[in-house]
């Protein structure tokens, strides 16, 4: 029997000094699901933590996981600044750090209180107060040795605004100023694009994209998005998204939908996007000009053919329903044009013509010639 699986979880704590902090200590207090925990260690050391069984994982810092529950306990630290961006950091862990010197170099209060193990608050910077009064603030003038934090607040406003949350006069103005001595530029693109993800899943994200305009972080990282009407625009579209899919990735396309197809992936370039969000933002963008098409009166099964083409319909076929709903919200009749097109044009299928003698170049010309001909006639028929 190994020793975790003799150890109860009180065991491995026994004569620890160890408090919650972060994130689980803030929604608590909130009424918000607490989904992850985590716990610092105050006066110990990596062999004493070891010696109970717990685990090291972490490359830059102790960062141990419990050898019961697999929470993460970290050793108290401080961090200095040492080098540009959010890596730029020399970590000093030791018995010697106290809770208030680990819970100060966090970025907001409200990320900055902790509890002991009997859920007595600790909270040297008035995160509660800031917690009741709805404020994002910094915990102190060291938030500007992290760029990172600029996003992590924007994503927290993103989080919190149907709270009423605010941020901070003085931390806008520390926002700005990283944006404004170039610090925000040494962000590395998956950095920036991996708070952009979790900042499209929260409640109110547009408030994310808004508060980087504001800070001018939106113009060094997304310049395509920073003018205000974009931003509008992105609003309205994402406010309406079809059944279905992941709704992140929808959102992103939707705020992209507006964009020429250069800037669109210029942006996604350089964010270092993941192809299926890409290539999402590609399909509403085609489906967004199709409805334009349809709006200006000269919709023909031509247009309806390029884009099935062109969201490459005849190979991905499960990408056309969700194109559809997309269509359905604003333009219904295009929807239901698109799909008795759809219908009838996917129902021609290569093997009948395999049997008629087509090989090669042929069988892919009269396929098409076919399909085109039957997109032809619905749309012909449709009132759109």
């Amino acid at each position: 029997m190994s020793r975790a699986e003799t150890v109860k979880p009180d065991d491995a704590l026994e004569g620890l000094d160890v408090y919650r902090v972060g994130g689980a200590v803030r929604d608590a207090r909130l009424g918000w699901p607490v989904t992850d925990e985590d716990w610092v260690v105050v006066g110990a050391t990596p062999e004493a933590l070891t010696a109970r069984g717990f685990v090291p994982v972490g490359r830059d810092f102790p960062v141990f996981l419990h050898p019961v529950t697999h929470e993460e306990y970290a050793l108290a630290r401080t961090e200095r600044k040492q080098g540009h961006g959010y890596t730029g950091f020399v970590v000093h862990a030791s018995p010697e750090v106290t809770l208030e010197e680990d819970l100060a170099r966090r970025d907001l209060t409200i990320n900055a209180m902790a509890e002991d193990r009997d859920g007595r608050l600790v909270d040297p910077f008035d995160g509660r107060q800031d917690l009741d009064a709805r404020v994002l603030r910094h915990v102190s003038e060291a938030f500007v040795e992290d760029p990172l934090r600029v996003l992590r607040t924007a994503r927290f406003w993103a989080r919190y605004r149907e709270l009423g949350f605010v941020i901070a006069d003085d931390t806008k103005r520390l926002m700005r100023g990283l944006c404004d001595n170039g610090e925000i530029a040494h962000l590395v693109a998956e950095r920036v694009w991996q708070e952009t993800v979790k900042a499209l899943g929260e409640p109110h994200p547009m408030a994310y994209f808004q508060a980087l305009h504001e800070c001018g972080a939106l113009a060094v990282w997304m310049p395509e998005l920073d003018a205000s009407d974009m931003l509008a625009r992105g609003e309205a579209a994402m406010a309406r998204l079809p059944a279905g899919g992941e709704p992140s990735q929808w959102r992103w396309a939707r705020l992209l939908e507006a964009l020429e197809d250069e800037a669109r992936e210029a942006l996604c370039e350089r964010l270092r996007v993941p192809n299926a969000w890409r290539d999402l933002a590609r399909q509403v963008a085609r489906t967004r000009a199709l409805q334009r098409q349809h709006g200006d009166g000269g919709l023909e099964g031509s247009d309806v053919m390029a884009w099935f083409d062109a969201i490459d319909a005849w190979r991905r076929s499960e990408r056309v329903a969700p194109l559809q709903r997309y269509l359905a919200m604003e333009t219904p009749a295009l929807a239901a044009c698109v799909d008795e097109a759809w219908q009838a044009a996917s129902a021609i299928q290569p093997q009948a013509l395999l049997e008629e003698g087509y090989r090669g170049k042929a069988l892919g010309d009269a396929l098409a010639q076919r399909r085109q001909a039957r997109i032809d006639e619905v749309v012909g028929q449709c009132n759109v």
